[in-house]
């Protein structure tokens, strides 16, 4: 009998064992199976369906790995590692392998079944985190980001009772701050809040107004609040398209914060819809100069790609 022969035996044997549910003997054929003949793939994936029924997950996962390494068309592999994963508490690897599997049969049933159970267990644990950390930050009293951990919660599970009952209980609260917060601002401050509010509310017509008076009423133009309405004035500017005027309240900001990124970054963008490359350029530098960890990941990779654009549209000027 030759050695592919005694393999398939085995395989048989293993088959048999597994049909009768006695899995530990299986597991043994497929075994010496494998050690027979290793580029078999449905002995991997044998023994991992065996492991997984014997809830022995890791196992299951590294059988379903071997048979992508085997075979890495072989699509029930990747089912067979996201069981593994999926049960080992792995539900990001478990989707990995999902993906990976639909790349090679995009209408393959159990794994589109099963991607999308993942993405619900993925769901329902983002928002038991959310709730987690709601509760944390009451207790700690940052009822404001406690809020924010509840809006965020809330967006994903809309009707989740325990986040309803935990935003009941702390919006009272950042109402009674809110008020008394407003209590004690003065005359200029009011005028600031005020656009601030109709910015939130996307009129930004109106919140120019605002900023406006407050700025026209505040002398020392290099204050917190002169540099706020600064700053929020040319963000409205921004979302009309006046760059010009976009530019000019950045460049006050930036005349007292020269490393102010949020300015920097929105004079970069108003200068490049001037065509002014260059002017853009050297703000996007001064970003990036800063690095990611005073930039901020999001500002930093905006101003990685305006560059690279930005190169490319100087040189080709050059080029005529």
């Amino acid at each position: 009998m030759s050695q592919f022969e005694r393999a398939a035996k085995l395989k048989a044997e293993g088959n048999a064992f597994f049909k009768n549910k006695e899995f530990e003997n299986a597991i043994e054929k497929y075994t010496e199976a494998i050690a027979l003949k290793s580029d078999d793939v449905t002995y991997f994936s044998n023994r991992s369906a065996c492991y997984a029924a014997l809830e022995e997950w890791e196992k299951a996962a590294e059988d379903g790995r071997q048979c992508i390494i085997v075979d890495k068309k072989f699509v029930k592999g990747y089912f067979r590692r996201a069981i593994g994963l999926k049960n080992s508490g792995n539900v990001e690897g478990a989707i990995e392998e999902c993906k990976r599997g639909l790349g090679i049969d995009s209408k393959n049933a159990d794994l589109k079944k099963m991607a999308k159970e993942l993405e619900e267990v993925q769901r329902l644990k983002r928002v038991d985190e959310y709730i987690d950390q709601a509760r944390e930050l009451k207790s700690k009293k940052d009822y404001i980001n406690a809020d924010k951990a509840i809006e965020n919660g809330l967006r994903i599970d809309p009707n989740n009772q325990i986040l309803k009952a935990l935003s009941n209980d702390i919006k009272p609260i950042i109402e009674s701050m809110e008020k008394e917060r407003l209590s004690g601002l003065n005359p200029l401050e009011r005028i600031k809040e005020q656009g601030d509010k109709f910015f939130k509310a996307a009129n930004f017509e109106a919140a120019i107004k605002q900023y406006t008076l407050c700025l026209d009423d505040i002398t020392d133009k290099s204050s917190e609040l002169a540099l706020k309405c600064y700053g929020n004035r040319a963000a409205c500017y921004k979302q009309l398209s006046n760059f010009d005027a976009t530019i000019g309240d950045c460049t006050m900001v930036l005349e007292y914060r020269e490393n102010d990124v949020k300015a920097l970054v929105r004079r970069a963008q108003a200068f490049e819809a001037c065509e002014r490359y260059k002017s853009s350029l050297q703000d996007v530098r001064q970003v990036l100069a800063l690095g990611v960890s005073v930039a901020g990941k999001a500002s930093y990779d905006l101003a990685n790609g305006m560059q690279h654009r930005l190169n490319r549209v100087i040189q080709q000027l050059k080029n005529g």
